[in-house]
This record gives C-alpha cells, structure tokens and sequence, in this order.
C-alpha cells in the first residue's frame, strides 16, 4: 500500500504559520562538544547523555527494547530513570496529549456541534477513526471522547477546524510545545498521523501528559474506559479506550492504579505509549517509544518500569526533571549563546538487556532550523492528491501492532 498521508491545500499552504522559532536537538559527539556553541538541555545534562540513566538504586527491568523511555515522578517532576530522553522520533497518536493540552479548554463539553463533510474530507487514509459521519450532531465531551479512546483522527479533525482549522490549530500546538518548554517537537499534523518531519521526544511527551493530567477533563477522558458514542438518530455504539492496560484487552492484566494516559501506533513509528498510575499516595509517569515488534510490548516495557518506579524508585536519586512551562513561571531552558569550551557529557549508567548502547548525547541547541521542514511538507502534500478517509468506525487498526499495510495513526 502505497504512502497515503494526505493533506489539503489549505493545510499545506498553511503550515509555514507553524514554523515558529523552535531549538532543535541533534546529536553531538564527545569530540565535537568542546568546539560547540554553548547549549543547555532542557530538564538537566545528564538527560542528553546516550544509554540509561539512573542513580542510587539498582535493578532496572532488563527486557526494555525501546529505542527511548523516560520514567518520572507526576507530582515532584523529578525524572527517576530514563533512556535517550531527547532522542526525536515519531510520536504517532501520543501527539494528541499535545492536541488536548492546546484545545480542550477552548469548547464547553455541552456545547454540541453539527459535523460538515469538510471538517473530516482532510483526515489521512489510513488513520484510526472513531466513526463520526457528516450531518451528525455531537458534543464537544462525545469528540473528546472518539480522540482519548478510539484515537480517533476524525474527532480531532472536527475539533481543529472547530478551533479555526488545521494550520492555525498546528500553530497553536507548537506555540503551546513551545510555553511546555517542549523543544524536541515538531508538529506537522495535529493528529499524529506520519508526516515527514512531525517529531518528538520521550521527555516533551511525558511534558505534555504531566501539563494535561492538571485539568479534570484531560484526566476523566484519559481514564475512561468505554462510551456509547452517537450512530444517527437514537441509536449508539458503544467505544472502548485501546490502552490495553487500562482495559485488560489482548491478554494484559488491569494494570493495578492506572489511569491513562495516550496510547499509539503507526507503521512508521511503532509502539509509543505514555501511561500513568498512582500508588500510596505517589503518582509515577512513564513514556515508552518504539520498543521492538511485538504483540503487547509497548505496554510490558511501560508496567515493568512503573513496577520498578513504585518497589525501587523512592530510593532514586533525581537524573533530571520535568520544566514547568514558561507562562507558569518555569525558568527558561535556552541559554544566551556563548563561546567558550563546553564538557562533554559522560555515557550514562548502562544495564544488560536494555538494547543496543545509546546513541551520541542529544543535547538542545540554540536555533530555529524548523521552517525548511514545515516548507518541505507543504510542497510534498501539494504533490499529492487528499483521497478521503472512511467514516465507518472499525477497528481500531492505529493500535494494532501487526498494523496496517500503510500509516495508519494510533
């Protein structure tokens, strides 16, 4: 099956109001970093070093084949363990933690809305869709519901043309990365859906949970595990949330304390998950990005590391921390640029079993190298021609991990 990520005209001219000036991380090598302008890596230094990172307690999960993943305290922001923290990577539907953050204030839940064939003619063939079909009535709590639950691109494309469109609403998420102090994020599409350039990191993603979780619909949405969701005139379906450990689907346990957080799936990216759970009184975060093929492994490799973080995490000693965002007073993660000899940063702590040793340190640098990629995107969306998502709901095949035959966003 051929690439199907689709954008209108509309959305691609207008994703240039995106490029917003943005630090990019890259990796740097130990020989270089002396020669380097002077950078500063958001949440502490030793999150740019490759491999684990962990102090003052032992006996970290050894089957963690993910590429990246990032374990920290909800309410203190303090990063317990963590692996390629700033490593970029496609974040598939975990996007839309991002997406709820910058939106879902905007709508009262009440407020109802009827559903024009344009508001879902730009969703990318192939996604994950909940089921919404044109001249249908919805409230704004049934859309937010179709996007938490079913990973529904069709309920986030409504919301964005709700919120002005898809080009305002892309805007609007990179201004809001941006406050979040979440530098490692390009967004492209607001749905998560593969687009070239649209990146992440396992530390923005844990950002965007953690801001998120603060608001009471964020958190009942992300917890909720089924809905009846409108089929036309008095008749439903009912949906039901695809975190596999929030619903003990496909084998998996209820993970004991759980409450969320985003789940995805593309071909392009794999498995990403941020989940979240509280136990005696303390409340643990964890991001898993692209961990090896397998049936539930997104979600094995995240219990196994909340497991750890509730029996051995208290005895950790802090490798890093969640920012607070800009507009809620966090200090700010970009330094004046100066010259000078910069100390490159140490391997971290390694552990059998975690994968392969981590790449070069990944540090944030000073500079806005974005807009060529949101202008390479517009004019390789232009090249294509939208075809039409389905509006049938279906299975939810963003959050299969076999996956479709193309992109499909979880």
């Amino acid at each position: 099956m051929r690439d199907s990520s689709r954008l209108t005209r509309r959305a691609a001219l207008g994703l240039t109001a995106a490029a917003l000036p943005l630090s990019v991380a890259a990796p740097a090598s130990a020989a270089t970093a002396g020669a380097r302008t002077a950078a500063t890596v958001v949440g502490g230094e030793r999150l740019a070093r490759g491999g684990i990172q962990v102090r003052g307690a032992a006996g970290l999960p050894k089957k963690i084949t993910a590429r990246a993943w990032l374990l920290a305290d909800c309410d203190s922001g303090e990063v317990l363990a963590s692996y390629n923290a700033h490593r970029r990577l496609a974040p598939a539907s975990t996007l839309k933690m991002l997406f709820a953050d910058t939106v879902l204030k905007k709508f009262e839940p009440t407020e109802r809305y009827r559903v024009k064939d344009s508001d879902i003619s730009d969703v990318p063939a192939g996604s994950s869709l909940v089921g919404i079909k044109p001249g249908l009535t919805y409230t704004v709590e049934q859309l937010w519901q179709g996007v938490f639950l079913r990973s529904g691109n069709d309920a986030v494309h409504v919301l964005s043309h709700m919120n002005g469109g898809i080009a305002r609403t892309v805007a609007e998420m990179q201004a809001k990365a941006a406050d979040l102090q979440a530098l490692d994020t390009h967004v492209v599409s607001p749905d998560g859906f593969d687009h070239p350039g649209q990146l992440s990191s396992a530390y923005d993603l844990t950002l965007f949970a953690r801001h998120g979780l603060k608001d009471d619909d964020f958190r009942g949405y992300c917890a909720t595990r089924t809905a009846n969701f409108p089929a036309g005139g008095k008749k439903t379906f009912q949906i039901q949330n695809t975190d596999r450990l929030l619903t003990g689907a496909w084998g998996l346990d209820v993970y004991k304390g759980l409450f969320g957080v985003k789940n995805g799936y593309t071909s392009h990216a794999g498995n990403t998950f941020t989940g979240g759970a509280t136990r005696g009184g303390r409340t643990l975060l964890v991001t898993v990005m692209h961990p090896d093929p397998g049936t539930n492994a997104v979600y094995e490799q995240t219990a196994a590391l909340l497991d750890w973080g509730f029996e051995k995490g208290s005895s950790a000693q802090p490798v890093g921390t969640l920012v607070d965002p800009l507009s809620e007073g966090g200090a700010s993660a970009s330094p004046s640029p100066s010259k000078g000899n910069g100390a490159a940063g140490a391997a971290g702590t390694g552990a059998a079993g975690s994968g392969s040793s981590g790449p070069s340190p990944w540090r944030v640098a000073e500079g806005g190298a974005v807009t060529f990629g949101l202008l390479g995107v517009g004019a390789w969306a232009l090249r294509r021609r939208r075809r039409a998502a389905g509006a049938a709901a279906g299975p939810d095949s963003g959050d299969t991990p076999a996956g479709p035959a193309g992109p499909a966003a979880g």
